[in-house]
């Protein structure tokens, strides 16, 4: 089977809507997954959407003293584990 995932970046006033509208917190985030385990066929699954703000993950690269594609990497992969049915502990 293969699994397929949409990646998009937004804006921080971008992915701060979707975090009121989808999870009523008002204010920015620096990912966030949708989940839809929708059939692609005989052989395919859309897990769903990773959306990442690249003004959060420059922010936060800069803190960890990391690059931005590194940041921006491990946020991908916090996104592809919710896609997946991971949660925060």
């Amino acid at each position: 089977m293969k699994y397929h995932v949409g990646l998009t970046t937004q804006s921080s006033q971008e992915i701060r809507a979707l975090n009121k509208r989808y999870r009523q917190i008002d204010r920015p985030t620096d990912v966030l997954s949708f989940n839809l385990n929708e059939p692609l066929g005989k052989d395919g699954l859309y897990l769903g959407d990773i959306v990442v703000c690249l003004e959060e993950a420059k922010k936060q690269a800069k803190k960890h003293h990391i690059s931005l594609e590194e940041e921006f990497g491990e946020l991908v992969k916090h996104g592809a584990k919710h896609l997946l049915g991971w949660d925060h502990p």
